[in-house]
């Protein structure tokens, strides 16, 4: 029983820890995913997002993984757009007009958070 007691509490504390560093922002979605800024050509599936320039920086966060967890609306056109829970996105490509905190989410992995009519919602995200 004690054993299980200080592995509840370890889940616990890592879900405090990740949940404290999750980034706030915003996403929105964009189409063909193919080509990309990091794999030309290759085919990485469809949970992929576009980082910021700052994410990317000059391609460093090639491959790197985030969990994206829809928070809200960004605008009254519609205003509960959050659906299912969070994904995790693999970054392939930049969004060179994205903002700092923002990430450009493939249209499939959008949908599958949030109401596509949305067009922008908020986030948070963190590095896998």
């Amino acid at each position: 029983m004690g054993f299980a007691r200080i592995v509840m509490v370890a889940l616990v504390a890592a879900s405090i820890v990740s949940m404290a560093s999750a980034i706030a922002g915003t996403a929105t979605y964009y189409s063909p995913i193919v080509p990309s800024s990091c794999y030309g050509f290759e085919d990485r599936g469809t949970m992929v997002a576009a980082a910021n320039p700052a994410l990317f920086n000059n391609r460093a966060a090639c491959g790197d993984r985030y969990t994206v967890q829809c928070t809200g609306p960004t605008n009254q056109g519609v205003p509960q757009p959050c659906r299912n829970g969070p994904i995790t996105v693999t970054i392939v490509d930049l969004c060179p007009g994205c903002a700092a905190d923002q990430i450009d989410l493939s249209e499939q992995a959008f949908n599958q958070i949030a109401d596509p009519a949305a067009g922008r919602i908020r986030i948070e995200y963190n590095r896998v």
